[in-house]
């Protein structure tokens, strides 16, 4: 988007702020986003919560994702934007914290902070202070996408470790098909890609040594899981450097391709996109026959409020109530993602399926700890992974980039 562009967006968000903090009624708030495909799920939910509170209306208003951070950022600044907004988790979200634009919640101003589990709350909160900034909305699996028709036509099962995939694909190619759709024309995918294969390899016990600082992205066990991802390039299809995301859904969903590393917010478009699709979503391959299948899990992001809102009082009760299990169980149902509020039913039965692998998942490493000064982990993974791919590079001297990329700012790789 342009300069002008996003001036333009600026003015009718700073207009649209004008005229609600002009108003007759000092409880008409807005909640900004960049979910616009969201918006009449989130107009229904909003519904619900002024029939509770019937003196406070909520008005939905949506910025482009590509220039959302810009938007916020600028509104804030000057003291206006949203009552409550709609952020981004860990790195994304403490930009504004460190400003000052968002308002501490704690279980005085947000009682349903109590919902949520642990691993969730840390997604919200700000490492300086310890105090939650956000309310976290929603957790994304990644993992394998199965178009169960495909292995059917094939006669072939699923594979569950690695040399069953690796012999999986080998057999649905000789069939015809496109064993694994992906393709590496996406950048800020590559890196779920990175993160759904080599997890498995990797385990919990690596993720902590490296955020303890007893090891780097250099240890051998890193190494060696990059190298696993070199096997996936003959099974990938032809062209792959050049692939995106995108295309690799239409791949997938089409039947042209067995399976997708892919993310669970996709589930409710694919099923859009070709509603007699016949698909599951499962773990990864593991290293060995045994191991536990592990996803991916990592949290979206959260709602905050305006520190400079007129209408902080409405704007905390409408968070609170974000944070219900009323709101949660909704919520998961109108848009298809899983909600981390404790006790929601999810009754969608593949969703629910997703919620029972989060169970034993690993955390998207880099962008859980790693995103939080600049160079990002995402940023150096997301620029070499795809030289690795072609070949150009190795996986040492990538596990070397991210590494001393990191060391610039994380201590504990200094020197190292």
């Amino acid at each position: 988007m342009s300069r002008r562009r996003i001036g333009l967006a600026l003015a009718a968000a700073s207009f649209a702020w004008g005229l609600a903090a002009s108003a007759a009624h000092a409880t008409d708030i807005s909640f900004w986003t960049w979910r616009q495909e969201d918006k009449a799920a989130y107009n229904e939910l909003f519904a619900d919560f002024t029939k509770e509170n019937p003196d406070i209306h909520v008005k939905f208003e949506s910025f482009p994702d590509e220039n959302y951070p810009t938007i916020v950022s600028t509104a804030l600044a000057a003291g206006k934007g949203g009552d409550v907004i709609h952020t981004h988790a860990y790195g994304w979200l403490e930009q504004f914290v460190k400003a000052g634009y968002f308002e501490p919640q704690d279980l005085t101003t947000v009682p349903s902070l109590a919902n949520q589990p642990a691993d969730a709350l840390v997604a919200g909160t700000y490492r300086a202070d310890k105090k939650v900034y956000s309310l976290p909305f929603a957790s994304q699996t990644l993992g394998l996408f199965i178009n169960k028709d495909v292995f059917a036509q094939a006669g072939l099962t699923p594979p569950t470790t690695w040399d069953e995939f690796i012999t999986v694909s080998k057999a649905l190619k000789e069939k015809g098909f496109y064993p694994l759709a992906n393709g590496m024309g996406t950048s800020w995918f590559n890196e779920m890609f990175v993160a759904i294969f080599t997890n498995p390899f990797l385990g919990q016990d690596f993720v902590g040594d490296l955020t303890s600082g007893k090891t780097t992205f250099k240890d051998p066990r890193y190494v060696a899981a990059l190298g696993k991802l070199l096997e996936l390039r003959d099974y990938m299809p032809p062209g792959f450097e050049g692939i995106d995301y995108e295309t690799a859904g239409q791949l997938f969903i089409t039947g042209k391709a067995a399976m997708l590393a892919g993310g669970s917010f996709d589930i409710a478009t694919y099923r859009t996109q070709n509603p007699a699709i016949n698909m599951d979503f499962i773990a990864p391959p593991t290293a060995k026959a045994g191991d536990t299948p592990q996803v991916t899990k990592f949290f979206d992001g959260g709602y905050a409020v305006n520190a400079k809102s007129a209408n902080k009082e409405a704007a905390l009760k409408l968070v609170n109530w974000m944070g219900t299990k009323e709101f949660g169980d909704k919520f998961s149902a109108l848009l298809g993602n899983i909600s981390p509020i404790k006790g929601v039913v999810i009754k969608d039965e593949l969703l629910a399926h997703v919620a029972k692998l989060n169970e034993t998942a690993m955390p998207h490493i880099n962008v859980v700890y790693f995103r939080f000064e600049k160079p990002t982990g995402s940023e150096l993974l997301q620029g070499d992974i795809t030289k690795m791919m072609s070949g150009s590079i190795t996986p040492d001297q990538l596990a070397a980039d991210l590494t001393d990329g990191l060391a610039k700012w994380y201590k504990p790789f200094q020197g190292k």
